[in-house]
């Protein structure tokens, strides 16, 4: 056999090399490629999903909303995204005044959502336009980009200015500002401390209230099996320390039985529950 027409050992393993090189940028491609199009598929849902909760509520330039929600967060680092940022989206969606008729709430939220849906008595902050589109969502930017990013977000407590922890602590001051005359506020009375000043309600929404446009806030502590603190706790000396003078307090412990009882009969009126 001519040795020169034999295969050169080197030459072979170039040429497999420089096969298995040109296959691991093909799988690269591919999977950036297709992680493309899932990043941009769930930025699509997060859209529309904004989109046909806005469209629940009438009167609203729904795109126009989206637009100005978008310029809060978008390109920016996902933990420099201050509260401050959405001042432009409150502009654009205002709170509307609502007398007696607030309930805000801590660490009660499907105990508050199911009643408030089932009965007219009060608004939370889950009914108004920018919390019933948000709720549950999570969202962000990255710098350079121009898309609404819905994985890899920081969570609520990795950083103090992410978008999701901004914007709820905008809308519940918000919600606060609107509220006038009797506001009710939701506790649970399964945990040593129904009241926390670090809670949004203790920090911000309590804070919020003022004299005289709001008279006399409610609590309703919610009274369940397992139940550990009544009105006497000690951290409700915390909260009515934290009131604005002239506001009246009031605190009912109220069985989770006789809430589900009253959602269950929206022809009671209102302040019959408790």
């Amino acid at each position: 056999m001519d040795p020169e027409k034999c295969p050169r050992p080197g030459r072979r393993r170039r040429s497999r090399c420089v096969v298995a090189a040109v296959l691991l940028l093909l799988v690269a491609v591919i999977v950036a490629v297709s992680l493309a199009l899932t990043l941009r598929q769930k930025t699509k849902q997060f859209h529309d999903t904004f989109l046909s909760r806005c469209e629940a509520f009438k009167g609203y330039d729904c795109q126009k909303v989206w637009t100005t929600f978008e310029q809060a967060y978008v390109g920016r680092d996902p933990c420099e995204v201050p509260v401050e940022n959405y001042n432009p989206l409150i502009a654009a969606v205002p709170f509307k005044p609502a007398c007696n008729r607030v309930m805000l709430w801590s660490k009660t939220k499907d105990v508050v959502q199911d009643f408030a849906e089932k009965t007219a008595c009060y608004m939370t902050l889950e009914e108004t336009l920018l919390g019933f589109v948000l709720d549950g969502l999570t969202w962000c930017g990255k710098e350079g980009s121009t898309e609404t990013i819905t994985t890899g977000c920081p969570d609520w407590s990795t950083c103090e200015n992410n978008p999701v922890r901004s914007f709820w602590l905008k809308v519940s001051a918000a919600l606060a500002d609107s509220a006038c005359g009797d506001v009710t506020a939701m506790l649970n009375g399964s945990i040593a401390a129904p009241f926390s000043p670090t809670s949004i309600f203790g920090s911000i929404e309590v804070k919020r209230l003022k004299s005289p446009r709001v008279t006399s806030l409610n609590i309703v502590l919610v009274r369940q099996q397992n139940n550990v603190a009544n009105c006497t706790n000690a951290s409700f000396k915390d909260l009515q320390k934290e009131l604005d003078q002239g506001i009246k307090y009031s605190c009912k412990d109220v069985p989770m039985s006789q809430i589900e009882e009253c959602g269950n009969s929206p022809e009671k009126p209102c302040g019959s529950c408790w």
